[in-house]
């Protein structure tokens, strides 16, 4: 393009007579690749970074998921007022709690990440996300220590928070950076069948002990097991992650970095003018990252989180039941992400979103009138067209997001964008679904709430750029052979002209 633009602001007459000289500029302002320029994925390293990603992505939401599917009993143990719509939304409130320090969390550990590296942080947050959930089950009730048990809760939920705020642009994009590009959907798709895997561990072990101890017993003390399984999974996360090498996109741009340092005197750089470069440059990308996340979240929250409570508060259904029948359809959609994540790498990721927004923008109504008719067989239908919606959005945002920003700010910018929108929509959703629910008196509320998500995802995906089976900024190309990356070299060869 750079080429283009010269030879039309010269005199044609002075390029016709100097095309030689002509050539050389334009081949100097788009220099060819080189084969050294192009990264050529290990795929034992790639496999092993997906699998460290997706676990601490799976313990994330385990700990969330187990937030979620007891928290009408967390409402009873830690707020107990006889009012069960009180108790309910003290849990949700103190459940939104951990997702306003989100953003205080991206804005502290995303631009760490991009200064220190990705490993480093990703293992800190890892840390963070194990102490909080672990001491939530060592918390005593209510009853036995009074006010300080739910500022305790609140506390620990406020260090799940924190930490969480490093995790998902952290290993979104440890994965997008060592995935080859042509599929960079595939890979990407681990990270969300992490999230998938961590609501199925936290719903089916939930689900197993209500069954074997009964409510009086989960309220006693069988509440607290899924929290204090969350230690021992995180420091397997801790082991897997602290075995990884750092990503070649960011070894990269370190080695760029050092070069520049031996040729100017080193200038300490603050985390405040980090973020204050990714507000001021970034800010058209991280609006439309803010959108897309957000329409998302309020979709993935509402299905996967709130939607047990749901079935029991407000269609008096037995919780057990709710779960098993979330679980089924969650299973089903584990089995299928992958082969999303494939189909985005083939089609684009622009075209499997848009299907994402469009279903909740027109099947979220018909699946909560299904919904509505009680049946396991009815339930389970409107579950699963929503949730064939979800899949296509969490089956392709993870290779989405990472190229929205350049390498230099791309785990700090995605780490702001995300946690923005999750702490203002994903988080606060069975909050307001709840609340909406109790004043509108309406059980379609949650409907007509995932409408006005999917319409604002709908624009949002109208406005990006199809990003599949392209280098992400600022990096080189990486394939997953020799003999792509040979082919590549050769393919900017012009053919010869006889």
């Amino acid at each position: 393009m750079a080429g283009q633009e010269h030879d039309e602001v010269a005199d044609p007459a002075a390029v016709k007579r100097h095309p030689t000289l002509f050539r050389t500029i334009r081949q100097r302002k788009n220099p060819k690749l080189r084969r050294s320029d192009i990264t050529i994925t290990d795929e034992r390293a790639v496999k092993r970074a997906v699998k460290a990603a997706s676990l601490g992505n799976a313990m994330e939401w385990f700990d969330f998921g187990i937030y979620s599917y007891l928290a009408v009993t967390i409402g009873h143990v830690f707020f107990p007022s006889g009012n069960p719509t009180a108790e309910l939304l003290s849990s949700f409130a103190t459940f939104a709690v951990a997702f306003l320090v989100r953003p205080l969390g991206g804005m502290v550990f995303g631009p760490m990440g991009d200064k220190i590296g990705r490993k480093k942080v990703l293992a800190l947050t890892m840390i963070m996300m194990a102490i909080g959930t672990f001491a939530i089950g060592l918390i005593p009730s209510y009853a036995t220590i009074g006010f300080w048990a739910p500022a305790l809760l609140i506390l620990f939920r406020l260090v799940q928070g924190f930490s969480t705020g490093g995790e998902y642009g952290g290993a979104s994009t440890f994965i997008a950076e060592y995935a080859p590009d042509k599929r960079r959907g595939f890979f990407g798709s681990f990270l969300e069948f992490g999230t998938l895997a961590g609501y199925v561990g936290a719903a089916g072990l939930v689900t197993a002990l209500t069954a074997a101890l009964g409510a009086d017993t989960m309220e006693a003390w069988g509440w607290r097991v899924p929290f204090l399984v969350a230690g021992p999974l995180g420091l397997v996360g801790l082991y897997l992650r602290l075995r990884l090498d750092e990503t070649p996109a960011f070894q990269k741009l370190e080695a760029e970095s050092a070069r520049a340092s031996e040729a100017a005197d080193a200038v300490e750089v603050t985390t405040r003018e980090d973020l204050a470069k990714i507000f001021r440059t970034y800010w058209p990308a991280l609006i439309l990252c803010i959108a897309l996340v957000g329409a998302y979240n309020i979709t993935d929250y509402m299905l996967l989180s709130y939607m047990p409570t749901y079935l029991s508060d407000a269609l008096g259904y037995s919780p057990t039941h709710g779960l098993m029948i979330l679980l089924v359809v969650m299973v089903f959609l584990m089995l299928i992400i992958n082969q999303v994540g494939r189909l985005n790498d083939r089609y684009g990721r622009k075209p499997l979103l848009m299907a994402g927004m469009l279903g909740f923008l027109f099947l979220s109504l018909p699946s909560f009138l299904l919904i509505g008719q009680g049946s396991i067989v009815a339930i389970t239908a409107g579950l699963l067209m929503m949730g064939l919606s979800l899949v296509c959005l969490l089956g392709t945002m993870s290779a989405a997001l990472p190229a929205l920003f350049p390498t230099e700010v791309r785990y700090g910018s995605l780490s702001v964008g995300y946690n923005v929108a999750v702490s203002l929509f994903g988080g606060t959703t069975p909050f307001v679904i709840t609340a909406l629910i109790d004043v509108s008196g309406s059980n379609l509320m949650p409907a007509y709430y995932a409408m006005a998500a999917a319409l604002v995802g709908v624009i949002a995906v109208a406005c990006m750029k199809e990003t599949a089976r392209q280098p992400l900024a600022g990096s080189p190309p990486s394939v997953g052979t020799e003999e792509e990356a040979v082919e590549l070299v050769q393919s900017q060869t012009p053919e010869p002209k006889f």
